[in-house]
């Protein structure tokens, strides 16, 4: 049987990036033992503050975030951070619905502010724990 270690992909809009190394940062000891997929510009971002090994896909602007929707849709995520500026409403809404939907269809938490992704990423690390028996 093939086993399928999913990734937990991450995306950030540039006025973001620094709550997503926050993120990185605050779960560092977590994050370190994942699979990690993230658009160029972002995953080069980790890479060079954290040491992690990031795969990486095309920068945003250039369907980047559409290849993680792929990677959703193939069952290859267990987690999306799109740290997105909620102010800057641009030609990358359209992008982040479909990135929304094929989240929805597929059962994929989508963390879309530091907040929900701490959250999402804690919620991980807790599963991963194991479980203490009674004595």
């Amino acid at each position: 049987m093939h086993l399928v270690v999913k990734r937990i992909a991450l995306i950030a809009h540039d006025g973001r990036k620094h709550e997503l190394l926050e993120l990185v940062e605050q779960c560092l000891g977590y994050v370190r033992w994942e699979r990690l997929v993230a658009t160029a510009g972002t995953g080069k971002l980790v890479r060079e503050h954290y040491s992690l090994d990031v795969e990486l896909v095309g920068p945003g602007q250039l369907g980047g975030d559409l290849q993680i929707g792929a990677l959703v849709a193939a069952g290859d995520a267990k987690l999306v951070v799109f740290l997105h500026d909620p102010l800057g409403a641009g030609p990358h809404e359209p992008r982040l619905e479909s990135l929304l939907k094929v989240c929805d269809v597929h059962r994929v938490p989508l963390a879309t502010n530091l907040a929900t992704a701490l959250l999402c990423v804690q919620a991980l690390a807790e599963q991963r724990r194991p479980a203490l028996t009674a004595v």
